[in-house]
């Protein structure tokens, strides 16, 4: 059994991977952008540990993701799931001067997979 972080994971993929891996019975952890995503989210996967609130449209947001998860211990794998991009109708940049996009499909993973504590023995 393994314990699982999927970041956007309140609809589509990321909802259908953590589905399949809780019938797999495997303990894992949800995000959403926002308190009714993650709502959302722990609804439609019944069996799921928990749920990890963040907007990685800043740098803020995903740093308090990483200590979201730190806080709930050690995990044995991360889905990068969360993106944005393909419904977008132009181009947005974030008061940083970022585009959303970068920020959310490029700069959140790299800042998640710097700041996620390495627990595993």
């Amino acid at each position: 059994m393994a314990r699982v972080f999927i970041t956007g994971s309140s609809d589509g993929l990321g909802l259908m991977a953590a589905k399949l891996l809780i019938e797999q019975r495997h303990d894992v952890v949800l995000h959403g952008r926002n308190d009714k995503r993650c709502r959302d989210a722990l609804a439609a996967a019944p069996g799921a540990k928990d749920a990890v609130l963040g907007d990685f449209s800043t740098i803020a947001g995903a740093k308090a993701v990483a200590e979201g998860v730190n806080s709930l211990g050690r995990f044995n794998a991360v889905i990068h799931n969360a993106g944005i991009g393909y419904r977008e109708p132009r181009r947005a940049d974030m008061a940083s001067g970022v585009p959303n996009v970068f920020a959310v499909n490029v700069l959140a993973p790299y800042i998640l997979t710097a700041l996620i504590e390495d627990r595993i023995d």
